[in-house]
């Protein structure tokens, strides 16, 4: 049982809340059950490292029953070693290393696929974990991050995943235009979310067609550069006072409004 929270290994795992840890390893950090409990359950070949309090691993058996069935073993610790562990001030007891496993851009276009979000410069981790929350609800193929977009293994966007991460494709440091070139030779129509786009609801139609929606950053949207880019921009109507919708929720109306059309065509 590991008891020292100033070991080299517990410091190891500690580093992986930082970017410049992270891409040295391969390695990210899972935290709480949830997490544990998604990874296990989906990409138990990514499992690294289990570790648990003994009275967490005690209280949560689904999580011992799936770990026997994939052959993980757990490492058991002192939750003051899984306090110092932990991006969280209470990790609940478990907590996971795994190692990152990308898709390629180039397989994320490959099988016909019909619905695609592509992330360009989004910045803030809880609206990244959130849009591939979403896009995993509405039934995504793929999720595809540019360079510009922040670290889809960081804890904070691990967290806002809840589990989605695990669900659906994610390419990570893709080139806009590439992704953009690439999804329209997959027969997708490319639509931007813009604040200075057509109306929405004058081409909910087009939604029922293949297509890959394109978010820009929190503040400043997609530049000229990258509206230039794609086949269509788009806003969301504002009926109340609202001075503007946040990215996540804006892209989730996006993406649910594409769901519908697409399935109401099928």
């Amino acid at each position: 049982m590991l008891e020292n929270p100033r070991s080299p290994r517990v410091r190891a795992v500690a580093k992986l809340s930082k970017r410049t840890a992270r891409q040295e390893t391969g390695l990210y950090l899972l935290e709480g059950p949830q997490a544990a409990r998604e990874v296990l359950t989906y990409r138990p070949d990514t499992l690294a490292e289990l570790y648990a309090t003994p009275s967490a691993w005690e209280k949560h058996q689904d999580i011992r029953e799936i770990a026997e069935e994939s052959g993980v073993d757990v490492i058991f610790a002192s939750e003051p070693v899984l306090d110092a562990m932990a991006d969280t001030v209470t990790p609940q007891g478990i907590i996971a290393v795994a190692r990152q496993a990308p898709t390629s851009v180039r397989d994320v276009f490959a099988d016909a696929p019909r619905l695609i979000v592509i992330c360009e410069e989004v910045r803030d981790p809880g609206n990244l974990g959130t849009i591939i929350r979403a896009a995993d609800a509405v039934g995504a193929d793929a999720v595809v991050l540019t360079g510009r977009t922040v670290d889809p293994y960081n804890p904070k966007v691990v967290r806002a995943t809840t589990g989605s991460l695990f669900h659906l494709p994610v390419a990570v440091g893709a080139d806009l235009a590439g992704a953009i070139d690439r999804a329209r030779g997959a027969g997708l129509r490319v639509i931007a979310a813009d604040v200075g786009g057509d109306d929405f609801l004058a081409h909910r139609d087009t939604l029922a067609e293949p297509t890959a929606w394109v978010f820009g950053n929190e503040a400043r949207g997609l530049d000229e550069e990258a509206l230039a880019l794609v086949d269509m921009s788009l806003r969301l109507p504002i009926y109340g006072r609202a001075e503007s919708l946040n990215l996540a929720t804006a892209a989730s109306v996006c993406l649910y409004e594409s769901a519908f059309a697409q399935r109401a065509d099928r």
